[in-house]
């Protein structure tokens, strides 16, 4: 797969590209096409491809390693833009759906670097003696998007190295680095129990979400139920009665009841042709989830803990005992965008504005979004975001402002971190699908995109590889009733910037 380290594109600040459609002055007719299958009316699209401006040396075609830490090479002096071989509708607000998580990690990345790290913090609140802690045990959390349950125990044995084995108090959490509105997460979607639902939080832990593991044992006619990761004071089911019938929709058929968040139920049977399967579910009290999981994770490390874990009401700290980092950055970014997840965009975006000693919240996130979108892209039209994550009715941006981002992230010193992130198509993330969709696309493995999906949007933002060596910024945002039905249109607009102008 290509890289972008050498592709140098030089955006002058509040420049107006031109955006006349080049050689046409429709969409292409493979396009045009497809979207009249879908039903959709061109009206209801917009669609750039620009390309890149030459590089000033050779556009390395094999995968070199992600460099973090990587500065910026010296920059030659700006030079023009070429124009866009299509701009269909530049200017038109669109809902981006998940493809805002392109604008969000950019931002994230040009604002903290990808060398950034979340630091999670802990306290003793009293002395300690002979592997006794005689007070409470202080987690301060600072917004780490993957503190999932293999970091949460290596903060736990950290713990434990430093000599605390017991507590006589409890496990006090702090979550105070964001300032957040409630979470409904039956808001969006009314299905609380998607993981995706699962609201932003100072101390996110795990997702917030249960993995249920299913084991047939055909000659007990059950299967073996293991969840992680261990949460206290909740009781779990350790089997399930078993079907014989086809897998089908094995969830529908287990019908699981979390009516009592306490004691979760099966109603249903699960198959026992479906072998050994994995469900991951939003537990249904997100407030209670983790202070119940790292209880749960301290007793099964064999901490001692004499009264429980709970949010921590008061700003009392303590002496400092161990601090545990989140993966860099640069990692985090990569997770959002090649698996599009929602609640990790929205963390990185509270830290916009939480990053230092301050308190993060939506709206001085925007805020501060909007002052280093006017710093690097001028009188373009600055994009409507709310959460970062476009799970969202009401974020809006332009293909045009869209294709100037992908344009400077290809120019600036974290090229190589942006663009690793975004999914290849036919063969990772969330293209991994288009192999299946269309094998004999010419896009597979020659473009790499970030998709996006709602109700109403199905959407594409990134880069293809021309067959001249020509590169493009690709974006393609339908917002209609049919939009679903539109995906083969942007895939048809990707082959059709593929087949670049030497070809046509």
């Amino acid at each position: 797969m290509q890289t972008l380290r050498h592709a140098r594109v030089w955006v002058a600040l509040g420049c107006t590209l031109g955006w006349a459609p080049v050689g046409a002055q429709g969409l292409p007719a493979e396009v045009a096409q497809a979207l009249a299958r879908a039903g959709v009316p061109e009206s209801s699209v917009a669609m750039v491809v620009a390309p890149l401006p030459p590089p000033p040396g050779t556009v390395s075609r094999a995968p070199e390693p992600v460099n973090p830490g990587g500065e910026a090479n010296p920059s030659p002096a700006p030079q023009p833009l070429p124009a866009p071989r299509l701009a269909w509708r530049p200017d038109a607000p669109m809902n981006p759906a998940s493809v805002m998580k392109v604008v969000t990690t950019y931002a994230g990345l040009d604002l903290l670097g990808p060398g950034y790290f979340w630091k999670t913090r802990v306290y003793a609140q009293g002395p300690v003696k002979d592997g006794v802690l005689h007070g409470n045990l202080l987690i301060q959390g600072s917004g780490d998007p993957k503190l999932v349950r293999e970091r949460l125990a290596d903060l736990i044995d950290a713990i434990r190295a430093k000599g605390v084995t017991s507590i006589e108090g409890d496990i006090l959490l702090d979550r105070s680095v964001f300032k957040l509105p409630p979470h409904d997460p039956a808001a969006f979607d009314d299905d609380p129990l998607r993981p995706y639902n699962a609201g932003p939080d100072g101390l996110l832990v795990n997702f917030k979400a249960l993995v249920f593991h299913f084991k047939p044992e055909p000659k007990r006619r059950s299967a073996q139920v293991a969840v992680e990761p261990p949460i206290a004071g909740v009781k779990l089911p350790a089997a399930v009665p078993t079907s014989g019938g086809a897998c089908g929709d094995w969830k529908a058929q287990l019908a699981i009841d979390f009516s009592d968040a306490d004691a979760p139920r099966f109603k249903g049977r699960y198959p026992a042709r479906c072998g050994e399967q994995s469900w991951a579910l939003a537990y249904p009290d997100p407030d209670g989830y983790a202070p119940r999981v790292i209880e749960g994770m301290w007793r099964a490390a064999g901490g001692r803990l004499s009264g429980q874990a709970k949010w921590q009401k008061q700003a009392v700290r303590g002496q400092p005992l161990v601090t545990g980092l989140s993966l860099p950055l640069g990692e985090i970014v990569h997770d959002i965008n090649l698996y599009s997840n929602n609640v990790m965009a929205q963390q990185l975006f509270l830290t916009l504005s939480a990053a230092g000693d301050g308190r993060g919240s939506f709206a001085e996130s925007a805020n501060t979004f909007k002052r280093w979108w006017r710093g690097r892209f001028g009188l373009r039209a600055t994009p409507v975001i709310d959460n970062g994550s476009g799970l969202s009715r009401e974020g809006r941006v332009t293909a045009a402002s869209l294709v100037a981002l992908l344009q400077q992230a290809a120019a600036g010193p974290n090229a190589e971190v942006f663009q690793r992130s975004l999914p290849v198509a036919g063969v990772s993330g969330t293209l991994r699908r288009l192999a299946e969709r269309s094998p004999g696309s010419e896009a597979i493995g020659n473009a790499r995109l970030k998709t996006g999906t709602l109700r109403d949007v199905t959407a594409i933002a990134g880069y293809a590889w021309g067959r001249s060596g020509q590169i493009y910024a690709v974006v393609g945002l339908v917002n209609s009733a049919n939009a679903q039905a539109a995906r083969p249109a942007l895939d048809r607009l990707v082959e059709w910037a593929i087949r670049d102008q030497a070809q046509e």
